[in-house]
């Protein structure tokens, strides 16, 4: 009973945020989602990076360890989702990239914060990180034919993964009053991230949904699995273990959708996986994070 009641602790201001921005567009209100999710990628999530690579307590030789673990999680789910690709002949540039890669930002950090605090937002930070320089390079490879590495060195959450980096290993922190600041604009992120879910995913016309089913299962399936032997093959315990494993487990992301649409790949397949996929996650993760706790 105590588990249950920590579970929906941790699962409902998730579950409830995304739903208040399901429920805001649902009722026509006006939601500019360019403008607020420019908002939050390059000031409040660059902003939440930088403070908590900063002022992170996690040993650096964990946190290295961890760093490795995920570089390694994403290559074994590239060659396993590659396979599957192959064997299953779907179209490469639709459901590759959706399929390695999850929605590590508007829910995993929320949810990784939840259940594990600070500890698990910074282990949340580096696999968010990792994921979007993944993101930028080989995923949009995987879509378009070829890297947007020009992209990537233009966007705020590198340099904040960078500057964060920096200042954890040199040991350097911020003055208060600047400290306090970027804490406060960084605080923005969980919320407008959330709401944003909601938003993009109510906005979503799914297609194919048969299919989307069984690639969403096929994903949770396959990332739970290899966050876990990944996590004990490195020998990760407790808050890095837990990260690891939620992460790689999350659902497609929206930014799935917006670079199949953008380099016209299937987005209305796309679109189908990333509805499905959140919706079962609403009843996944909580199975997943009570076997994590």
């Amino acid at each position: 009973m105590n588990l249950a009641l920590t579970v929906l602790e941790i699962v409902a201001p998730v579950f409830l945020l995304a739903g208040i921005g399901c429920t805001w567009v649902k009722l026509g209100f006006e939601y500019r989602l360019q403008f607020v999710t420019r908002l939050a990628m390059t000031l409040a999530v660059p902003c939440l990076i930088f403070v908590a690579l900063m002022q992170t307590e996690i040993d650096r030789g964990d946190l290295g360890r961890f760093t490795l673990a995920t570089l390694a999680g994403y290559a074994f789910l590239s060659i396993v989702f590659a396979l599957v690709v192959r064997v299953s002949r779907l179209d490469k540039s639709t459901f590759e990239a959706p399929l390695i890669f999850g929605n590590t930002g508007n829910l995993g950090v929320p949810l990784c914060l939840f259940a594990f605090g600070q500890e698990g937002l910074g282990y949340a930070i580096v696999v968010l990180a990792i994921s979007a320089v993944l993101s930028f390079t080989y995923g949009i490879y995987l879509v378009a034919g070829r890297g947007a590495f020009d992209k990537m060195i233009r966007e705020p959450m590198v340099w904040a993964t960078i500057l964060g980096a920096i200042f954890l290993w040199q040991d350097w922190e911020t003055p208060t009053f600047l400290t306090n600041t970027i804490e406060l604009i960084g605080q923005m992120a969980i919320p407008l991230m959330l709401i944003t879910l909601g938003v993009a995913v109510a906005r979503l016309t799914p297609s194919k949904v048969v299919q989307a089913i069984g690639l969403s299962l096929l994903k949770l399936i396959i990332c739970t699995a290899v966050g876990v032997a990944i996590g004990s093959a490195f020998a990760l315990e407790g808050a890095a273990f837990g990260v690891l494993v939620l992460e790689l487990a999350t659902p497609v992301a929206v930014t799935a959708y917006l670079l199949a649409e953008k380099f016209e790949a299937d987005a209305d397949s796309v679109a189908g996986m990333v509805v499905v996929s959140t919706l079962i996650s609403v009843a996944s993760l909580p199975v997943l994070l009570a076997f994590l706790l």
